[in-house]
Order: C-alpha cells, then structure tokens, then sequence
C-alpha cells in the first residue's frame, strides 16, 4: 500500500474512536455500567490482530514458494500482531476485573488466549533458533500455517463449544445483539479499521527499517 492517505485515515479513526469513545453516549447495563466503553479498546485489538496473523500466514506461505522478502514480511507482521494481542488481552483483563471481579478467570476463551501466545513465541523462538535464511523460511512458514490454525481453534472454536463468559461464546448473546447500539456501532467499526490500518502501517515500518539495515 503506497501513499500516506491511509495512514493518515488509520490515525484519525483511531483518535475519533478514543475520544468518541470516552465521552459518547452508551447503554446503561446492569454489571457492565460505563466499562462498556472498553469494547472500543478491546475488541477491535482482536479484530487487527487476527488480520495481521492471516497477512503473516499470507506472506508464510508465499516464502514457501521461495517469494523473495516473503518471510520477512511474514514475520514482522506476526510480531505486529502479537504486540496487539498483548494490548488485547491487557485492555481485557482490565474489562474482567469490572464486570467478573478478577483479572483472570478460568473461562476458555482466556485460556485459549494465553496458548495462543505461547504457540506465537515459539513462532518467534524458532525463527531466533535457525540462521541459514532459507531453511528459516521454510521452518518458519510451515510452522506458521500450523500457529494460525491453532488461533482459530483456541480463541474462535473452543469456547463456542464450551460454557464461557464472554459475549457470544459458551451460549451467551453477542454484543450485537443486545447492547451494541445505533450510537456505539460507528466508533466500534471506526475503531476495527483504524487498528487495523495502523497495524499495516507498523509492520510496514518495521520490514522497511529491517529491508535497509539488511542492505547495509
């Protein structure tokens, strides 16, 4: 993506939804009060973590088709998306401890999480651990189809199929269908695509910045 407009956009949603977020009008919920507005912060993290993992799965399984610079992007992409999976999962834990009382709860979709992570640093790990460029490429990218599809299972599959406290999951109703009004929906949506540019942007930074020390 070339030009700065989109920057420039993912920079302004991303300022419309903090500030429209702390002083816009949202339901009055019994437990969930004002730490609805948490949702703004939450989960559009997840939303642009989850495309930048698919964009890292994406340039993976381009790198194993010997795409030059493939693995590259692969991987800073998924360090992109760990850095908001990090800010997802701390923005959550805040969340939890106002509307469940405790920073962490044994509920799946936490748990899922956590392995989530865990199978993401052994992504990073692996990669430290191989210098010849090919064979990390390869290594790498085998591993990150399966690190991908691990994701989905543990944050999007298991916790639909299991009783769980989060909105949409185990039985529960999403937000959508109770509680994500007229007013919230516009700085919610402005908020998913603002991260997600933003994201984009940083991973492109990231890759440019590695591209040029490589070269020197």
């Amino acid at each position: 993506m070339k030009g700065i407009w989109w920057k420039a956009l993912g920079i302004l949603l991303v300022l419309y939804s903090f500030i429209a977020g702390l002083l816009g009008e949202v339901p009055r919920l019994i437990i969930l009060n004002e730490s609805i507005r948490v949702l703004y912060y939450h989960v559009p993290m997840w939303f642009a973590m989850i495309t930048m993992m698919l964009l890292s799965l994406i340039f993976s399984i381009r790198a194993l088709g010997d795409k030059p610079g493939a693995d590259l992007r692969a991987s800073e992409f998924a360090q992109t998306g760990f850095l908001l999976a990090s800010l997802g999962l701390l923005t959550g834990m805040v969340w939890a401890n106002a509307t469940w009382g405790s920073f962490w709860t044994n509920d799946p979709k936490l748990n899922g999480t956590a392995v989530t992570m865990l199978i993401y640093l052994a992504y990073f790990v692996l990669r430290n651990s191989v210098e010849d460029p090919a064979k990390k490429a390869r290594l790498a990218g085998v591993y990150n189809i399966f690190a991908f599809v691990m994701m989905i299972v543990f944050i999007g599959i298991l916790p639909r199929m299991t009783d769980s406290l989060h909105p949409g999951n185990g039985g529960n109703p999403g937000f959508n269908q109770y509680d994500l009004n007229s007013d919230m929906r516009p700085i919610f949506y402005a908020a998913v695509i603002g991260w997600i540019l933003i994201g984009t942007w940083i991973s492109h930074l990231r890759i440019r910045f590695k591209s040029l020390n490589h070269e020197a």
